[in-house]
């Protein structure tokens, strides 16, 4: 199981080393195949304009979920990285479905597990991410974050769905899988 101190560098460094590792949330998820890298520096980053309400975890202590609505639609879960104030994390966006996946198909209304977690809105759904989880430490239960396992490789390019800072290689996957929500370039 991942800890805490195992969130603490930089989350480009950290969305690299995640792909691969295994997510549980209450038991159901899979391996994560695709992630972002967000950093207080960074313009695209929540916390980019300071700590606010909204974003107040991604400057707590790292090894914790920041859980967000995007477009007032999905609920989107990312890790907290870095040193406690640094204002760093890293988007899950896609995860490779594994263990309950008749608990993501009912969650989702459909079957194909491609579709399942290939995206940040659609983990969420499929996995059961709320706001309830923002703020709660990564090593404890509901969530189980174990570390990849055996050689892999991944690749990387640049992130999607945003409109600020576009051609930042920090987008990460894992090399031939059919999970991620997209292809890379």
């Amino acid at each position: 199981m991942l800890r805490p101190r195992d969130f603490a560098g930089r989350s480009e460094v950290v969305a690299r080393a995640l792909i691969g590792a295994t997510l549980l949330v209450d038991g159901v998820g899979g391996r994560i195949v695709e992630t972002e890298a967000y950093d207080h520096e960074d313009p695209a980053s929540h916390s980019f304009s300071g700590p606010t309400a909204r974003n107040a975890v991604m400057f707590g202590p790292p090894g914790r979920a920041y859980v967000y609505r995007s477009y007032g639609i999905h609920w989107c879960l990312n890790f907290v990285c870095g040193e406690e104030g640094h204002g760093a994390g890293v988007l899950i966006r896609a995860v490779e479905p594994l263990q309950g996946l008749d608990m993501m198909r009912a969650r989702r209304g459909l079957d194909d597990p491609r579709l399942l977690c290939s995206g940040p809105g659609r983990l969420g759904q499929a996995l059961e991410i709320t706001h309830a989880l923002n703020g709660m430490r990564l090593d404890r239960k509901p969530f189980q974050v174990l570390a990849a396992q055996g050689p892999h490789e991944v690749i990387e390019g640049p992130r999607i769905g945003i409109t600020k800072a576009m051609d930042v290689p920090w987008r990460f996957g894992l090399a031939g899988s059919r999970f991620l929500s997209r292809p890379f370039r």
